[in-house]
């Protein structure tokens, strides 16, 4: 039975009841390089009609994972894959470090570690390799999540939240980490491939959730709910083959954001007595423009309700399952008043969205 919410508040009762998202970071590898910087490293493959992508795409700047002309002598999927183990070793550790250090919480007192990924195969999975180094205790927890891409973020706080609601007294974290660019592919000159070179930068971000015996600050998990959509499969994913990740993207992206997302937001909200004029704060990923705007039509949201997640797509590119954790931490360090309430929003392959409540 769903707790019903008067006016844009959730009830004491439920907040008290709920897990707490305490701490999120996000770390960046160290280049950067500005949208014609990038345009022109990958202009040799791309020609032109790269070129009208890039100059659309909504992103100003990236951080990538190497140095921008190390990109061309990538010897193929090994020696990228290789290379995206030994960087995404390194953000994980620093997101994490960061995250458990703003919660004040220490390695040893988590009892669960999610990561998730979708841009390289490690095996043993990232979590393990760290963790010796990062000092979590031998019998931690461990739920590798691989393949749900851009939605993965918000799905992870989603599961992270339940685990919690079952195990109250103990702590949770979540690592996600993405190095999109390492994927692109010099060869494919699909319209897919331009989309995803044009649109998509690295990093890693690090989340710590506590649970509700566990008093600590941050916005509370109220609720989530998770959407699979049908015959939407080819709408976005790998095809996954000896050349590495090759992109597959439907131009359906927003036409599906369209068709389902509103009615989901509204039937998910209305469960607990709410509308979308309850919601103070957007947590949004930033699939591209076409998808922002489409997300901002289907809800009717004023023009800046989803101000954060522009800016995380104009200043670091899509980040895959990091974005909408990015645009999280941002909306943390600026909350909204106490007693408001947050929808976080992201979609990925699946087709599928997964929503989740916020309370602060």
């Amino acid at each position: 039975m769903c707790s019903v919410m008067t006016g844009g508040q959730a009830p004491t009762a439920l907040v008290a009841a709920s897990p707490s998202v305490t701490a999120v970071s996000v770390e960046f590898p160290a280049y950067q390089v500005g949208q014609d910087e990038a345009m022109a490293v990958l202009a040799d493959f791309a020609g032109p009609e790269f070129c009208r992508f890039a100059a659309s795409s909504g992103v100003e700047r990236r951080r990538v994972a190497l140095p921008p002309s190390r990109y061309a002598d990538l010897g193929g999927f090994s020696e990228a894959n290789d290379i995206f183990i030994d960087i995404a070793l390194e953000l994980s550790e620093r997101a994490l470090l960061s995250a458990l250090d703003k919660a004040k919480v220490k390695p040893s007192e988590v009892d669960i570690v999610f990561s998730t990924t979708v841009t390289g195969l490690a095996v043993p999975t990232l979590e393990a390799r760290l963790a010796t180094r990062l000092g979590f205790r031998s019998d931690i927890k461990r739920l590798p999540l691989f393949g749900l891409g851009c939605v993965a973020g918000a799905a992870g706080v989603a599961r992270m939240n339940d685990y919690l609601r079952a195990y109250p007294d103990q702590v949770a974290a979540l690592v996600a980490v993405e190095l999109c660019t390492l994927t692109v592919q010099r060869t494919d000159r699909s319209m897919a491939n331009f989309v995803a070179a044009s649109l998509f930068g690295d990093a890693a971000a690090a989340v710590v959730a506590t649970g509700p015996e566990r008093r600590h600050s941050g916005p509370k998990v109220l609720a989530t709910r998770s959407r699979l959509y049908p015959n939407t499969e080819d709408v976005m994913g790998w095809d996954i083959g000896s050349h590495g990740f090759r992109i597959q993207l439907s131009v359906e992206v927003a036409t599906v954001a369209e068709k389902y997302l509103g009615e989901d937001v509204r039937h998910f909200l209305a469960d607990y007595g709410l509308t979308p004029a309850d919601i103070a704060t957007w947590v949004c990923h930033p699939g591209g423009p076409k998808v922002i705007d489409a997300v901002e039509s289907v809800l009717d949201l004023p023009p800046d309700a989803l101000a954060r997640t522009r800016k995380s797509l104009r200043e670091n590119g899509n980040l895959s399952s990091v974005s909408v954790l990015d645009v999280l931490r941002a909306t943390m360090a600026d909350p909204p008043p106490p007693g408001s309430l947050g929808l976080m929003i992201a979609m990925g392959p699946g087709f599928c969205s997964e929503l989740v409540l916020l309370g602060w």
